[in-house]
């Protein structure tokens, strides 16, 4: 076997190791808990009210972190929580229309030299900060008068109905991240959908 041969199959046997290491840590880092905690998102209850021509969301979710979830958290791994919503025009004699999508991300992330939970809305910027985690979930579980559609965009004298959940999103993150952490039961967090009519 030639010197640049045995190299190469150095090389890889060492980037073999890394990675086997890295699967080791992270395994290790995500059993704190000696009992693992199942995480579940749930829409408790929404509605929407027509405010100024536009109509606004009302909504509270039960937001609960699976261990491996709160554990990359407290690691110092920011979680992306989206709401989804879509505007749904009712028809008799065809197939209902999708005439409206709208999601809105929340970066949930933890701080530890201040020891505070920082939530920041992706689309607007703002920002709050919490001394513990359960108040920061119960704030972003009171979602109020939040803008959804304007009334001029919808056709008149026709039905809607609308429907929200919340997920967990993993894509912002890397493919080698998403490989080793996201293809887990735990960070599968789905709420199923809720959905109401419209109000006009």
């Amino acid at each position: 076997m030639s010197r640049t041969t045995i190299q190469g199959v150095g090389r890889l046997i060492r980037r073999s190791m890394i990675v086997i290491a890295a699967t080791a840590l992270v395994s290790a880092g995500f059993a704190q808990d000696p009992v693992p905690r199942e995480g579940y998102f749930e829409v408790r209850s929404a509605s929407t009210t027509l405010l100024g021509g536009v109509h606004m969301l009302d909504a509270r979710l039960q937001l609960v972190l699976s261990s491996e979830a709160l554990n990359a958290l407290n690691s110092g791994v920011p979680l992306t929580i989206e709401l989804q919503m879509q505007v749904i025009r009712v028809r008799r004699f065809y197939l209902d229309s999708l005439d409206a999508e709208l999601a809105v991300r929340f970066e949930l992330e933890y701080r530890p030299l201040s020891q505070r939970y920082i939530v920041r809305n992706l689309n607007s910027g703002d920002q709050d900060s919490f001394a513990t985690l359960y108040s920061a979930l119960n704030n972003l579980g009171r979602v109020q008068e939040l803008p959804v559609i304007d009334e001029s965009l919808l056709v008149p004298n026709r039905a809607y109905r609308v429907r929200l959940r919340a997920l967990l999103a993993t894509e912002q993150y890397s493919a080698p991240l998403r490989l080793l952490f996201f293809w887990r039961d735990q960070w599968q967090l789905k709420s199923a959908w809720y959905e109401w009519s419209l109000e006009r």
